[in-house]
Order: structure tokens, then C-alpha cells, then sequence
């Protein structure tokens, strides 16, 4: 209880307190209406006054942080995401029982004073110096707005939270001053409702559109007397009258808010009295915030779109400008993302590898000629569990992705592209043999050469002996073919090539100068391969791919439109060359080992790829209107895909027509269904003279792995092992996949082999 002087009244320290406190705010206050009565008042009124005639004139309000809706291209919701989540609703959507609880329990005077009760002070004051504390404050609600305007202009910096929060002098002069404009500008009823929609309810709801969809799963505008009192009860301590964690405090607290409505007037004691009967009636709506809650598996394109919007200067010439537009929210996001073609994607995917394999997967769809992204998906969800992440295992690593992976052989129709471009010949023979060295010295782009003596480079099986022409080579990857061709070419023109078509290392280092490219040893992720063989799809013509149509922002009660990306379209190819690659690469998946793969009833065109060691399976395909690329590997670069169960199919050795041919299948299947299906502009390639070879190979018609059997895997082959045909294994092994698909390079090449490459999983790339 308070301490007492023995002769009655207040002790010495409870008078100072009571005269300095009225002697401050009542200076500060008469101040602002321009009363001459603060003269006397002392050094600290004094003080007081000087710094509050020098505050600004007008409160800078910023607006209000909402949520974001992504959207994709046909406007339904991908995803919510929001710094703080918040619906501004006006005031006409308020329930009226809401309005006069939150007016009763935080200013019952509110319509009767100014921007200060003086009442209240007063009351407050000698409150306070009667208990020895501070047990009753004596802001109004238009103060408590000013207040949480400061909170909200800090965002989530907790340094200048804390300034906008803190119990000093300075921040409640400033605090009285702008309440008095605010007053002046905007009356009664809209402070009340900007009240509403700023202050936070607890459980992540800031303004009572959020709080009452959190608690009561309904629209503020349909909240009952007793969830009205709720609400109203929560805003003095979120966390202690918190109903989820602790129901019997905030039945008090509800209570207390029916009360005082009663003895305001705002409802009859009975009504009070029937109210404070009720349960609290909660039907508790869960947070859904961010990329984790989108649907149909796009969450790892929504952060895509998250990472596009942090750092695309279109959207700010700063980070920090682009980072304060995406926390401030309140915008619709249109994209580019296509629900047919990405439920195809996570069904796909979901049939042909599961969550818990040690393996994953990793799909993407662009549409040629625009660069847009109109899928991507992947085996491991996002997530922070077992078997869940948050690496989107499509992209590169400057957007959210890992280091990528080696694409093996489909990297060999760029190098094709630059011998064509470059004026090659499509009937091009080389001599091909089943084994050599790498020749050398091979041009480089810095004027330099390499040169290594003695490096090896092998087909896949003993039987692949040239002369190969160019859609021979190409429909059996025959590697010692692509050698000869880089070897003759230069370096250079293709990594030119890649360039042109956008295709780049994944950790956004500079492609490496040795002639192994052409075997696929950079590594890379399946958005830039797939974009990168839309280029072929298109004609020769790269677009730089996009995710993002439109954007509308909402600040306050307007709406406007922003600037987005545009994709960037040139011509990396003549028309010539890219519909000469498309004829190759149909031979892929008509003779060669992307059969798995092949569509039915529409032209398709694609590449299998697989890496040293089995670390990574490809196919890269595409019709002329839809490219996508499927990779199968462990992110980690530590399983190989021997011996291993994927989709709950065991395979002795994983091959790219085998695994990712099928799933690239069955999600270009369903993404075109119903679509159009133009076809390639095919070109004639002339018979080459090969003149006389050994012809020590399997010409009768089966698989390049010599093994005979069905599609499943049984029967009984001699397929080689080893890096392309068994340079180190020996070259014999049991065939396991019947004979539709080709074996797979193992070998690890020798050291220094790669100039300058330092990062780990560099091998021959190899082929499937």
C-alpha cells in the first residue's frame, strides 16, 4: 500500500513525482494548444516545451505492411506470404460491438476529448502517486495510434523498435504533438479505424481483419458481442491474455471488457451478464505464412519469385529498397507459373521418386520463345524436416539453389550448335574410335591452348567403333565423336555458344577451358538446361527466363501497378542451325537412348546425360512450345546410383533414359495435353560416306548396351561397365535394363586433368 507521511498525505518522493509529472505533461500539452501557462513551470516543462516546438508539423505515416498473395497465371493463390500479416478492412467492416469494446476498454472518452484527455491525465497522475507506481497510463487511443505508427514505420529493425517503444519523455512529447495533428486531419472515425487495422492482437495478427480470421476463423465484420470483447481485451498484453496458451486469463480479461462496456452504456448489464457466460468459442485458424504453405508443391518457385524480386533493380535501385517494398506487402503477384503443367510436374515426380529415397529429383518447364516458367517442382518438399528442405534444387545458388550438377551428355548438342554455326556440315564424319587420347593442343578462348598429353577418352561400349557421322553420334552419344568435333572447333566457339543460350555454371564461375565440356563436367542446374534448350525449340532464339507478370501494390486504400522483368529474346542460332540440332535430337528419342522418353502424337526432342560415378542423371527434352529438363542425383554428391531403389524400382546402374526419361515423360505428357502440337521445322541431312570400318559392333538392332531383355529391367545383356565402355572396370558387367537404355560412365579422370576447377564432382561427364 502506499507510504503515508505520519501527519497524512503523500510522502516527499510521491509529491515530487506528482509535481514534476504534471508539471511535464501538462507543459508539453499546453504547449501544443498554445496556452501561455507554462512559464513557471520549471527547467523541465521548460525543456520539454523547446523540444516539442521544434518536432515536425506532420506525422509521416507509412503504410501499413499487408500481405502478399502470389498468384499463377490463371489467378489462383500459389501462396500468402507477409512480414506481418494484416488485411486493412474500413470501418463499415468492423463489427459495431468490435468499435465500442475497443473504444470502452482503451478510451471510454474518446469521443468527448482532443488528441489529449486531460481528464484522464489528471486521473492518471494522481492514480499513479497515490500507489507509488504506475498502474494506470493515460494515452488515448489517437496517442496509441501515433504509437503504433512509430512501431510500424521501424518494421523489423528491434533497434528501432525499441526507440519507438521506449518509456522516455522525448518519445511521448512527440507522441502528444502529432496526436493533436492527427486529430485535426483525420476526426474520430477514421483514427478509429487506422486504430483497428495497426495494432497487433497477438498470434501474428496485426489489425482486426487478421486477429478475428486467427481466433474465430470469420470476418471482423461478423464478430459477436462476446468475440469483440475478446479481441478488444488482447490488445493491452498479447501475450498474457494470449486465449490459445491461456484461456482462464483471457475469459478475466473478456470479462472486464463486457464490463466496462456496460457501465459506459455501450450494452445493458444483462447483456454483459449473458456474455460473460459464454465459452470464448475459439476456432483457432493456424498462421499461413510464406513459400512452406504453397500449393500444388510451388514452393520452391515462390521463393524463386521471392529471390526474383530481392534482387531485380527493377523493383529498387538498393537492396534495401527492394527488401523494404517486399516486407511492406500488400501486393498480388501474377506470374508465370502454369497450375496444368505444374501439377503434371509433382505428379510425375511424386510417381517416379519418392520423398524418402536417397536420391531426389528435380523438374522444370519453360516455354520457349517467351522464357516463361511455367512449372517447377521437386522430390524433397520444402520444408525443415527429415527428407524436406529449403534448397531449390532448379535453380542456380545466387537464387536459392545449390552449386548444381553435371549435365553429362546433354550438354553435347551445344557443342554441336557451335560446329554447325561455325559452318560444319551436318554429315560430318569423324573417325571416332572406341578408345583414344584427347587431342591437343585445342584452341581457348584467351588465345591460349590446352595441352595435355596422354588423357583417355572412351564410348560406353567396345562395339561403338567409328566412323560416326553427326546424327549417328548424336543419337548414341558417342563421346570420342564430340571429342574430335570440340578438339577441331576450339574451345571457344563453344563456350560462346553456352553463353548465347544462357547456359552457365550453376555457382556463377566462368566455364572452364578444357575440351571435357563437351562432356558435360560443368556443373549446372535444370532451369538454365531446360532454358537453354528452349533456344533450340524456338528456333534459335534465347529468351531469358521470367516468373513474374504483374504486380499491383496496394498502399492504403489504392492500388498501382509496379514495373516487372521483362525477358530479354536474341538470337544465340540461326534459324538454320537450331532446326538441324531439332533433327538430331528427335533421332534421340525415335533410334537413339532417349526412347523412354519420346512423346506420341506430338514431335519431341531431348538428350540423355549422365555423369562419372553415377552421381546425376539427365534428360533434357522439348516439343516446339514447351521445354523441360528432369535431374535425379543426391544433392549432397555423395550416393551414386548403383545398386539403389528409387520410386521402389531397384536398378543395378541408373541411366538418364532410364530414370529422368520416364518422369520427363509423363509431366510433359500431362502439361500438353489438350494443347496444340505443332511440329519442327525438319531439315535434310544428306548420307555421309563413313567408307569402309571394322564393323566389330551389335548391328542387330538392339540397344547400344547390347542387352537383350524387356523394358523392366530382366534378361540377360554384356553391356560394359566402366567409363564409357570399361576403361577402368574391365568392361564386363550383367546387363539389368532388358536393352532400352545405354551404360554409364564410372571412371574418375586423372589430376590436373581440369585447369583451375576447384570445386568437388568434376569428371568425364560422360553420356547415356
Amino acid at each position: 500500500m502506499p507510504n503515508k507521511r505520519s501527519g497524512g498525505g503523500l510522502s516527499p518522493t510521491q509529491q515530487a513525482a506528482k509535481f514534476l509529472g504534471v508539471s511535464v505533461l501538462a507543459g508539453a500539452v499546453l504547449a501544443g494548444i498554445a496556452l501561455p501557462a507554462v512559464g513557471a513551470l520549471g527547467l523541465a516543462a521548460k525543456g520539454s516545451v523547446e523540444s516539442f516546438d521544434e518536432l515536425p508539423a506532420n506525422l509521416k505515416t507509412p503504410p501499413l505492411s499487408q500481405r502478399t498473395t502470389i498468384l499463377d497465371a490463371k489467378g489462383g493463390t500459389i501462396a500468402t506470404v507477409y512480414s506481418r500479416d494484416r488485411t486493412v478492412v474500413e470501418l463499415d467492416d468492423i463489427s459495431p460491438y468490435m468499435q465500442k469494446a475497443i473504444v470502452a476498454i482503451e478510451d471510454a472518452r474518446f469521443y468527448k476529448h482532443g488528441a489529449i484527455d486531460m481528464k484522464g491525465v489528471l486521473r492518471a497522475l494522481n492514480r499513479n502517486a497515490q500507489t507509488g507506481g504506475v498502474s494506470e497510463g493515460a494515452s488515448t487511443l489517437t496517442q496509441q495510434y501515433v504509437k503504433n505508427v512509430f512501431v510500424e514505420e521501424a518494421g523489423d529493425d528491434p533497434t528501432k523498435v525499441a526507440e519507438a517503444t521506449q518509456q522516455t519523455l522525448g518519445r511521448k512529447i512527440r507522441e502528444l504533438k502529432f496526436a493533436i495533428q492527427v486529430e485535426q486531419e483525420l476526426g474520430k472515425k477514421k483514427i478509429l479505424e487506422n486504430y483497428l487495422n495497426i495494432t497487433f492482437f497477438g498470434q501474428q495478427a496485426y489489425g482486426v481483419e487478421a486477429a478475428s480470421r486467427r481466433y474465430f476463423s470469420k470476418s471482423a465484420k461478423n464478430l459477436k458481442l462476446q468475440e469483440a470483447a475478446l479481441l478488444a481485451g488482447i490488445v493491452q498484453s498479447p501475450s498474457r491474455y494470449d486465449p490459445v496458451n491461456d484461456e482462464a486469463e483471457a475469459t478475466k480479461r473478456r470479462n472486464t471488457v463486457l464490463q466496462r462496456m456496460a457501465e459506459v452504456g455501450n450494452i445493458s448489464q444483462a447483456e454483459a451478464d449473458a456474455a460473460k457466460e459464454l465459452p470464448l468459442g475459439l476456432k483457432v485458424s493456424k498462421p499461413k505464412n510464406g513459400c512452406i504453405t504453397a500449393v500444388k508443391g510451388a514452393g520452391f518457385f515462390c521463393d524463386y519469385v521471392r529471390a526474383v524480386f530481392l534482387q531485380d533493380p527493377v523493383f529498387g535501385k538498393t537492396k534495401e529498397d527492394r527488401a523494404k517494398i517486399w516486407n511492406q506487402g500488400g501486393l498480388r503477384i501474377r506470374t508465370t507459373l502454369d497450375p496444368q503443367s505444374q501439377e503434371s510436374v509433382q505428379q510425375s515426380v511424386k510417381d517416379h521418386v519418392y520423398q524418402s529415397d536417397d536420391v531426389a529429383t528435380a523438374a522444370t518447364i519453360v516455354e520457349p520463345g517467351t522464357g516463361k516458367i511455367l512449372a517447377m517442382g521437386q522430390s524433397r518438399p520444402y520444408g525443415f524436416g527429415k527428407n524436406e528442405t529449403q534448397i531449390n534444387l532448379s535453380v542456380d545458388a545466387a537464387m536459392g539453389g545449390g552449386a548444381g550438377y553435371q549435365p553429362g551428355s546433354t550438354f553435347k548438342p551445344i557443342v554441336a550448335a557451335a560446329a554447325l554455326e561455325g559452318g560444319m556440315p551436318a554429315n560430318k564424319v569423324y573417325r571416332s574410335p572406341y578408345e583414344m587420347d584427347y587431342p591437343s593442343p585445342v584452341s581457348q578462348c584467351n588465345g591460349g591452348t590446352w595441352n595435355e598429353k596422354g588423357v583417355p577418352v572412351a564410348n560406353e561400349n567396345e562395339s561403338e567403333v567409328g566412323p560416326y557421322d553427326m546424327k549417328e553420334a548424336t543419337a548414341l552419344s558417342v563421346n570420342t565423336y564430340y571429342i574430335e568435333m570440340i578438339s577441331e572447333i576450339g574451345i571457344c566457339p563453344v563456350t560462346e555458344m553456352a553463353a548465347k543460350m544462357g547456359v552457365e555454371r550453376a555457382d556463377g564461375a566462368k566455364m572452364d577451358q578444357g575440351p571435357s565440356i563437351a562432356l558435360g563436367t560443368q556443373e549446372m542446374s535444370p532451369l538454365t538446361m531446360a532454358n537453354g534448350y528452349a533456344t533450340f525449340a524456338a528456333r534459335g532464339m534465347y529468351c531469358t527466363p521470367i516468373a513474374i507478370e504483374s504486380i499491383t501494390q496496394r498502399v492504403g486504400d489504392q492500388s498501382k501497378s509496379l514495373e516487372v522483368p521483362k525477358s530479354t529474346c536474341s538470337r544465340a542460332m540461326s534459324e538454320k542451325t537450331a532446326d538441324t540440332i531439332n533433327t538430331l535430337l528427335q533421332g534421340v528419342v525415335e533410334d537413339g537412348t532417349g526412347r523412354q522418353a519420346g512423346l506420341s502424337g506430338r514431335d519431341s526432342a531431348g538428350k540423355t546425360g549422365t555423369t562419372d560415378e553415377r552421381y546425376a542423371a539427365w534428360f533434357v527434352g522439348y516439343t516446339p512450345n514447351m521445354a523441360g529438363a528432369v535431374w535425379v542425383g543426391d544433392p549432397a554428391h555423395k550416393r551414386k546410383m548403383q545398386d539403389i531403389t528409387i520410386g521402389g524400382v531397384w536398378h543395378a546402374k541408373v541411366f538418364g533414359g532410364q530414370v529422368p526419361g520416364p518422369i520427363w515423360n509423363a509431366m510433359m505428357s500431362g502439361a500438353l495435353e489438350g494443347r496444340e502440337a505443332p511440329e519442327f521445322n525438319r531439315v535434310y541431312i544428306p548420307p555421309s560416306d563413313k567408307g569402309d570400318r571394322d564393323k566389330d559392333r551389335d548391328r542387330d538392332g538392339d540397344d547400344d548396351d547390347n542387352g537383350n531383355g524387356d523394358d523392366n529391367g530382366n534378361g540377360n545383356g554384356n553391356g560394359n561397365a566402366g567409363f564409357i565402355g570399361g576403361l577402368i572396370d574391365g568392361g564386363t558387367t550383367t546387363g539389368t535394363d532388358g536393352g532400352t537404355t545405354a551404360p554409364e560412365p564410372t571412371f574418375s579422370i586423372p589430376e590436373d586433368f581440369f585447369r583451375g576447377q576447384t570445386n568437388s564432382g568434376n569428371g568425364n561427364g560422360g553420356r547415356d
